[in-house]
């Protein structure tokens, strides 16, 4: 009698045991639940202009923050005194600063300029420094190079001391494109069924030095660079080598580093040569741009979910973004923002500021106040 009577009771702990763990689960999930909408912000990229007043930027800011944007992500030309200068701006309105660098492509860079040994080589043999690949604004540095490798990393450095910033944001930060955005063939009369050899980059004779070095063999000589993943995988350790560095620099100053990049890894490796899941980084930002691949709209839900899953495991945040064009109504950029938050990223960010019609800021908002 005594043992059932001893069972029975230590039956009702393990109940009401059972009961405060499920609640506690319970409290927990919603502690979480709240905290991923408290978490998921709205920014955009912008170009900073030195002819803009303090004031003008202000009323800008201002916008932004009315029409629910929490960060702004600061093109300065690489300028630090461009960026202090706008960050107590930014802050007093409100919003987080990231300092947008135009990393590997470096357009117009006068110390960079004066080395034209430092610039990617095609391999038909032409640099970036004077024949640029698709745009007159593609002029590649190389990323092998001791020289212009740390070029990089202190112009990452200069932003990272600026006080007040979030993150050093890296762009551009990979190869040309040896495959461009199908929705883009058009624009340059291209077929592009092969790698063609004036956007397969980089032939450099450190390039070709470094990887012999490791695997004997000169990809000069290869019949088919496409299939030579030794000297693929060369070129994605040669960015990945710069981000980690970066990575550690940025981290001396307590801030982060975050990256724009293509499309999901598998796609950001097949198109620039781009494996941004090997890398040590904070938080990407995929450019998740439909319009670019002549996708619709539930595109972006599909590389959301891809990017988030192909990067949980090294807890990486996403962070999609959306290119403001080719959407023609506020119900469209909703539906995109939703789909976002549904697969799993941070936030959204838009390309670009100037794009953010007062109609579109209006949509921003309410679909922010929805997730509340």
């Amino acid at each position: 009698m005594k043992t059932k009577f001893t069972l029975f009771v230590w039956s009702i702990f393990l109940i009401v045991g059972c009961n405060q763990v499920q609640q506690e689960k319970e409290v927990k999930s919603s502690d979480i639940s709240a905290k991923k909408v408290d978490e998921f912000t709205f920014g955009t990229w912008i170009t900073s202009n030195k002819e803009k007043t303090n004031e003008t930027y202000k009323s800008e800011f201002k916008k932004y923050k009315a029409g629910g944007i929490d960060e702004i992500l600061i093109n300065t030309g690489t300028d630090p005194k461009e960026l202090e200068r706008l960050v107590p701006i930014a802050k007093e309105e409100g919003l987080n600063v990231h300092a947008w660098i135009m990393a590997v492509n470096r357009p117009g860079d006068t110390v960079a300029l004066k080395h034209p040994e430092w610039y990617m080589v095609s391999r038909d043999g032409k640099s970036c420094f004077d024949t640029r690949p698709y745009v007159g604004y593609y002029q590649w540095l190389c990323p092998t190079r001791t020289e212009s490798r740390n070029h990089i990393l202190g112009l990452v450095e200069d932003l990272a001391k600026v006080e007040g910033i979030e993150s050093v944001h890296l762009d551009y930060i990979r190869f040309p494109d040896i495959f461009l955005p199908i929705g883009l063939l058009p624009k340059y009369d291209l077929v592009q069924d092969t790698e063609m050899a004036e956007y397969d980059f980089c032939y450099c004779d450190e390039c070709i030095n470094a990887f012999e070095k490791i695997h004997h063999k000169n990809p000069r000589e290869s019949k088919n660079t496409a299939i030579d993943m030794e000297w693929k995988n060369f070129r994605l350790n040669a960015i990945k080598s710069i981000v980690d560095d970066a990575y550690k620099l940025v981290h001396q100053y307590n801030k982060k580093l975050t990256a724009a990049v293509f499309p999901y890894p598998e796609m950001a490796d097949h198109m620039v040569r781009q494996r941004w899941d090997k890398w040590n980084i904070d938080e990407v930002y995929p450019m998740i741009y439909h319009g670019f691949y002549n996708e619709e709209i539930d595109w972006i839900g599909y590389a959301t979910k891809q990017s988030v899953a192909d990067v949980e495991s090294e807890n990486i945040a996403v962070n999609t973004g959306i290119y403001i064009p080719p959407f023609t109504s506020s119900a469209e950029l909703k539906q995109a923002i939703i789909l976002a938050k549904e697969n799993g990223a941070k936030g959204v960010t838009f390309f670009d500021g100037p794009q953010l019609t007062d109609e579109y800021l209006k949509a921003i908002k309410e679909t922010k106040d929805s997730f509340k």
